[in-house]
């Protein structure tokens, strides 16, 4: 096993403190970490890979700097809380500049839409499309400010053990549509198709179907308003590497290339985990910011009643991504930050990923120039791209392997022919990430790009909880646990350890 960097281990021998080990350096398990050592825990932050951050990991190739993950940076006081409790100021490590727009939403006739949190500009925007339904724009953004109190302020931290944490929040549920899809929510205030579409996307970005996802999620577009868009300068890695660092400084250890076979478990509690080369490390407390399916799945085999294999395999899991990280040689200045292209198809292409598991012939992109913010991320004159495809899992049944080349010439072809054109004679490096890469390097179930699909039944109480249903001294963080995905979805699971995990002086 590999640590984080050529340093000693500032963990000396005779600390005595509660020993916690988070599986994972996910933004989840790295959020986890601090929380644990400002409580007064010895932590061990255990990644399999040879880096830090799991999905939010770098690639770093031909002179360019990919961001490998995550690109949106929303509510980012949940960062900021990070470096107070580990005593520091995050603006002296990491700067967060604010994105205006933030996206530019273009459609397959090339019109186009700046998604911004200026009130007056959106109107604008809103009336440019359809002026008929800038009042029901203004009610539906009444509507998810509302859901934003309710479901990310008030309860977007807070533990649903049971399921009267469950029937407690019925009433709010019900009051606000969350039996209901995102997509049906929005249609009930705004009638131009094309706006419906810009206001019912979200849920894309956390692995769900807008036609099903609840309407809970309609919370994004007020969090974005009110706490904005963010790039961190340098990218997303420069989180991850300002998180590690806070990590250490409470006397903490990462370990990378540190790859866990199981979790064992003694009378009902688990005990510390077991490594693949056979070495073990005992614990109080065991996190898991792993896929939440491989950990009851692999690491807790025959331990786990409520989340069984077969009941595994009865969930659904949200979609696969394909991402294409590129360079160019050629500058873009047209080209915004983050530009979301859609297809000719909505409702028909969410059905063919989700439902059908058919790749199909068009898609929606998802393009990311980083390089607009922070021109150090390539060489001189050049530009960092990353554009990313959702995807069907890998239930769909497709040989990533085989189609993978084939499928990004067809988005290369689609870009060159919109928004990047002479894309095929300025590309100078190239890289993909598939489903399959996803099961392989994550251990995702079917290779899934967010865990489970963000659907009512598979929220709240009916995920996987931060405090194992069937372990004791387990928890979980994460993108597969509540509340889900997304950087305010992730570093809100840890937030949910401070009100179950014990304090460190119970195992003193």
């Amino acid at each position: 096993m590999l640590t984080l960097d050529a340093r000693p281990s500032a963990v000396p021998s005779t600390d005595h403190r509660p020993h916690a080990v988070v599986i994972g350096s996910g933004f989840g398990g790295l959020a986890a970490a601090i929380r644990l050592g400002a409580r007064g825990y010895r932590v061990t932050v255990l990644e399999r890979l040879e880096q830090p951050g799991g999905r939010a990991r770098v690639h770093r190739q031909d002179g360019f700097t990919f961001d490998a993950g995550p690109t949106i940076v929303t509510a980012p006081f949940l960062f900021e809380e990070l470096w107070q409790l580990a005593g520091r100021r995050m603006a002296d490590d990491v700067a967060l500049v604010p994105m205006k727009p933030f996206y530019r939403i273009r459609f397959e006739d090339g019109a186009s839409f700046e998604y911004s949190g200026d009130v007056t500009a959106m109107r604008e925007e809103v009336r440019r499309f359809s002026p008929a339904d800038v009042a029901g724009y203004e009610r539906f953004m009444e509507r998810s400010a509302a859901i934003c109190r309710v479901g990310f302020e008030e309860l977007g931290h807070v533990p649903f053990d049971s399921i009267g944490d469950m029937l407690r929040i019925a009433p709010d549920l019900l009051r606000l549509s969350g039996h209901r899809s995102v997509y049906s929510v929005v249609a009930r205030y705004i009638r131009d198709e094309r706006l419906r579409t810009i206001f019912s996307f979200h849920p894309l970005l956390i692995g769900g179907n807008p036609f099903r996802a609840s309407a809970i999620y309609c919370l994004i577009a007020h969090l974005e308003r009110r706490w904005g868009v963010h790039f961190a300068m340098g990218g997303t890695g420069r989180l991850v590497d300002g998180l590690c660092d806070l990590i250490r400084e409470q006397g903490n250890v990462i370990r990378c290339g540190a790859d866990v076979a199981r979790i064992p478990v003694k009378d009902g509690t688990a005990i510390g985990v077991e490594m693949t080369d056979g070495s073990w490390l005992d614990a109080n407390i065991v996190v898991s910011n792993a896929d939440s399916a491989f950990t009851y799945n692999r690491l807790l085999k025959g331990h786990s009643r409520r989340w069984s294999d077969r009941r595994l395999a009865s969930s659904r899991s949200s979609m696969g991504l394909f991402v294409w990280y590129f360079g160019t040689k050629r500058k873009y200045p047209d080209v915004a930050h983050h530009t979301i292209l859609m297809g000719p198809r909505y409702r028909e292409l969410l059905t063919d990923i989700f439902d059908r598991k058919t790749l199909a012939e068009d898609f929606s992109l998802y393009l990311h120039r980083p390089t607009a913010t922070d021109p150090l991320l390539a060489p001189p004159d050049h530009e960092a791209f990353y554009v990313l495809a959702p995807v069907p899992n890998l239930a769909g049944g497709q040989d990533w392997a085989r189609i993978g080349e084939p499928y990004r010439r067809s988005i290369e072809h689609a870009l060159e022919g919109s928004v990047l054109p002479g894309l095929s004679e300025a590309v100078v490096t190239s890289k993909i990430t598939t489903p399959q890469d996803f099961a392989d390097d994550f251990l995702s179930f079917r290779g899934s790009g967010f865990g489970l699909e963000p659907v009512l039944t598979q929220s709240a109480w009916f995920r996987p909880h931060n405090r194992s249903e069937d372990v004791k001294n387990l928890y979980l963080v994460g993108a597969g646990t509540h509340p889900g995905a997304g950087l305010p979805g992730v570093l809100s699971s840890a937030r949910v350890l401070d009100s179950v995990v014990p304090d460190a002086r119970v195992f003193a």
